[in-house]
């Protein structure tokens, strides 16, 4: 149990909180992973640790690390049956780049799309998700640009 200090209040810590550092992601091949978010969404392999294997990516904006799953079998997540990580949600510039990731991943043998790009609920937001190399669901989203 963890002692309380009366100066760090739930709504002092909130102004604490601001933004995410990284976000790790275990993998069933760090190396395909990895490949994907460099050849395909301009990320860049900016260490890692070898021995683990690990990679670690950015794009200047969001700050991955990729751990390689340490069995020969990994259990692919079931975001209906498994605690974690759901899905991974990334913003893109536009629409329009949101399709041509679309466009893109249609091509692509190894990204399995859930579905293609549609409106989320009732708000003018485009989302898609797939599940990328290394076992990843993914969702990418897109604001509708104002006039």
């Amino acid at each position: 149990m963890c002692a309380t200090n009366s100066l760090l209040t739930p709504a002092k810590l909130s102004h604490d909180i601001q933004g995410l550092h990284h976000l790790g992601l275990t993998v069933s091949d760090v190396a395909t992973t990895a490949k994907f978010f460099t050849d395909h969404l301009n990320f860049q392999v900016v260490g890692g640790k070898p021995d683990y294997p690990a990679q670690f990516i950015t794009n200047g904006h969001l700050f991955l690390t990729l751990w390689q799953a340490q069995v020969s079998s990994p259990v692919a997540f079931d975001r209906h049956k498994n605690i974690g990580l759901h899905h991974l949600a990334l913003n893109v510039g536009s629409i329009g780049v949101l399709d041509e990731l679309h466009r893109l991943f249609v091509e692509l043998t190894d990204v399995e799309l859930e579905f293609a790009p549609e409106a989320m609920g009732d708000s003018p937001i485009q989302h898609m998700i797939c599940t990328i190399p290394g076992g990843l669901r993914v969702e990418f989203l897109a604001q509708p640009s104002i006039p």
